[in-house]
């Protein structure tokens, strides 16, 4: 049994229908959607050996099933430089959560490291109950709310398809090099949506997937947050 149905089967178990980050992450690095590197701690001190590990800077992020709306929360801390950081957000983190919901079940803290600022771009994908399986692409970050500028597909895509969802964008431009930047990786982008693609046909059961924001570069491109909801 790969990764993949473990997980599924476990928050099935649970009765959960929202998957942890760290669980959605490692879907995605079994499909081979590059994510930025993650670990769990439990306590301040594991944060700081895996902060240490991954390098800094770092970003931490509360894991609990009871709290979807992380940011909300104030469990959210970014750009932690050492490890008197680490230690000092992971307890503001544990803290807040405590006062945002006193009886949520939290599983830790997730240490991971902070990705390098590219053009943001959004994956997604949702179960339609018309057309099934859709995928949607767009520039993430402020443009998707400000532009609303975003294209669809009905799995399974091809590498033609993905490519179009890529260049049939309005603001295509910005991620081809627009006013001198470098150019995004398409291809990077490209095997991203036909990696997903084949996630959500392999597992039915993904009902809305987002991948927001993914860190697109001149080479390659990271997942940075990822967030699966089960039927």
């Amino acid at each position: 049994m790969n990764q993949t149905t473990k997980i599924i089967n476990q928050a099935k178990k649970e009765g959960r229908t929202a998957l942890l980050e760290s669980e959605a992450k490692t879907i995605c690095a079994e499909y081979g959607i590059s994510v930025n590197k993650f670990d769990i701690a439990t306590n301040k001190n594991e944060a700081v050996a895996q902060a240490e590990k991954i390098g800094y800077p770092i970003v931490l992020k509360i894991v609990s099933p009871d709290i979807i709306h992380k940011s909300d929360a104030g469990g959210v801390k970014v750009n932690l430089k050492n490890a008197t950081d680490v230690e000092a957000a992971f307890k503001t983190i544990m803290d807040n959560a405590k006062k945002y919901k006193a009886d949520a079940k939290i599983v830790g803290v997730i240490v991971q490291e902070m990705a390098p600022q590219g053009t943001e771009v959004i994956i997604g994908a949702i179960k339609d109950p018309q057309f099934g399986q859709t995928l949607m692409f767009g520039l993430g970050g402020i443009f998707v709310e400000l532009l609303k500028d975003v294209n669809f597909r009905i799995a399974p895509i091809t590498v033609q398809d993905a490519k179009e969802m890529i260049t049939q964008l309005k603001a295509f431009p910005l991620l081809n090099g627009y006013r001198g930047a470098k150019p995004a990786d398409i291809d990077a982008l490209t095997k991203i949506l036909c990696n997903v693609s084949k996630m959500i046909l392999d597992n039915p059961e993904i009902k809305e997937l987002d991948l927001n924001p993914v860190m697109s570069y001149p080479n390659g491109a990271k997942a940075v947050d990822a967030r699966i909801i089960l039927e």
